[in-house]
């Protein structure tokens, strides 16, 4: 039995859980989203939604416990959401937003401007003296996730120095450098 799948999720106050056919819709305070499930049932009972599967077989037990993280974390994105922290580490590097539009200074020859989607709050703060730091906010985990990971692909951390974009509280395997 998979631990993840078995455990039940607690349906907080505000948010609403229905469940279709094969689609699971969560409407809270902060938005709604919806997801599509397959080879397991999802029952909504007493405030909270369980899901359950019907055999031991290897694709069944993979998606149990997958659909009920995906159905967490819908339910904790739409009641409390999700925040993420990129900081840009190295001389001259430089963020700023005008609306959902990111511009980004790494260093190259051209600033690299990116449209966040309109699902992801967007927030730079630029203090003397410290890194800038970009502020990523949304009730979808997974979109939130992904406008993350594009941000820090245009300049990852190198192990030497440790410029680049990184998160907030990322730790870096370090390199010693060339020994004279």
């Amino acid at each position: 039995m998979s631990r993840i799948g078995k455990n039940p999720i607690v349906i907080p106050a505000g948010v609403t859980v229905e469940v279709t056919d094969n689609l699971v819709t969560v409407k809270g305070k902060l938005g709604q989203l919806s997801q599509e499930f397959d080879n397991v049932s999802v029952k909504v009972e007493e405030g909270q939604v369980q899901v359950e599967r019907s055999s031991d077989q290897k694709d069944e037990r993979a998606k149990h416990g997958l659909y009920r993280a995906l159905i967490n974390n819908m339910i904790a994105g739409v009641s409390e959401g999700f925040t993420k922290e990129l900081e840009l580490v190295g001389v001259g590097y430089r963020a700023s937003n005008q609306g959902q539009k990111l511009d980004l200074a790494l260093g190259f020859s051209h600033n690299i401007i990116l449209d966040i989607a309109p699902e992801v709050k967007l927030e730079t703060v630029s203090e003397k003296g410290k890194n800038p730091i970009v502020k990523l906010t949304s009730h979808d985990k997974q979109l939130l996730g992904a406008v993350a990971a594009k941000i820090r692909s245009f300049r990852k951390p190198e192990p030497y120095k440790g410029k680049g974009v990184k998160f907030v509280g990322e730790v870096l395997r370090r390199k010693a450098g060339k020994s004279a």
